[in-house]
């Protein structure tokens, strides 16, 4: 599928559906970067639905700290609060290693919302593993992260004869992002992102689409949403003219982050009567919509390829189990 800025544009225009509700009761969800904006809002729709535990996963313990508050002030349902840093796979593995300590607990929602984004290429950084920032936050991590506790997710599926859902936060700006045929070629397809400018937005889309590939035959569905182009603290560094120029498109078409939460929620709770029709789906304003051209077809399915191989082999390295994960899932 195609999108132009004018479909972006009516997209945005669109009245948004009302929020998605289920009843959570007895059940775990965990929503990182829910602190704020789009996290933030949908941890408070999650509130609503009466879970057993909703863990909030935040890099600070004092913005954690006020949101769990803020949630307990605004909703009378008081969350946990868990410590993530995703700039650094040793605090992913902590977070994980943590959570599956009880062998007890059960995992049946996991919002992969988390993201940093840059106003300039001269504001790039690098963490203290050595990758890109926004690489390593939005896609490495994030991907790291769904990996460790994909497992439980199935366990608690068959224990409980649910379908978990795996939901990962992408955009529509994977329309308009395409890498290079250097990336595909050289050998470290992350590495090569990691050391030029790329758009990192598609890669969360193919991410979805293979992680969702060699999940197909658990109970746990794996898709991904995109909230649209919400009022956010995501762009809160900007400044100069992208400043201007992002404030201008926020009064003429932003939606709410209200509103982009409760895609993010539709994601997770949405179509109960038929909740495979959302198996492995791009969900925008929740319908299941085709992806961007670029990863469909064969070509589409060659470049996923090299991506998931390419990731499976340096998240192998940060952790071994993810190899052990990975091949369980794919006999």
């Amino acid at each position: 599928m195609k999108s132009s800025f004018a479909t972006f544009v009516c997209s945005q225009w669109k009245t948004v559906p009302p929020v998605a509700t289920a009843d959570l009761t007895g059940q775990t969800v965990i929503v990182t970067g829910a602190n704020i904006g789009l996290g933030f809002e949908s941890a408070k729709h999650f509130a609503k639905m009466n879970p057993a535990k909703l863990i909030l996963a935040c890099r600070s313990e004092e913005k954690g700290k006020a949101a769990v508050e803020k949630i307990r002030e605004e909703t009378g349902y008081t969350p946990d609060l868990e410590l993530l840093d995703l700039a650094k796979f040793s605090s992913v593995l902590d977070f994980a290693d943590r959570f599956l300590k009880n062998k007890d607990a059960r995992l049946d929602i996991l919002m992969a919302n988390a993201a940093v984004a840059y106003t300039q290429e001269s504001e790039r950084r690098e963490t203290s593993d050595g990758w890109e920032e926004s690489l390593h936050v939005n896609n490495l991590s994030t991907s790291l992260l769904c990996l460790l506790l994909a497992p439980r997710m199935v366990e608690t599926g068959e224990r409980y004869k649910t379908k978990p859902r795996l939901v990962v936060v992408a955009s529509e700006v994977h329309y308009w992002t395409t890498l290079k045929d250097e990336v595909f070629e050289s050998g470290s397809a992350f590495r090569t992102i990691s050391s030029k400018e790329y758009g990192h937005t598609v890669l969360n889309v193919f991410f979805t689409r293979s992680l969702a590939g060699i999940m197909a035959d658990t109970p746990v569905i794996v898709n991904c949403v995109n909230p649209g182009y919400c009022y956010s603290a995501l762009r809160r560094t900007f400044n100069g003219f992208q400043a201007v120029m992002d404030w201008t498109m926020e009064k003429a078409l932003a939606r709410t982050s209200e509103q982009g939460g409760r895609q993010l929620t539709y994601a997770a709770v949405g179509s109960p009567e038929n909740p495979d029709s959302l198996r492995g789906q791009y969900i925008n304003l929740h319908c299941a919509e085709e992806p961007s051209d670029y990863v469909l077809g064969s070509e589409g399915k060659k470049r996923q390829d090299i991506l998931w191989e390419d990731l499976i082999n340096l998240l192998s390295e940060v952790n071994p189990r993810v190899r052990e994960i990975v091949n369980n899932f794919s006999r």
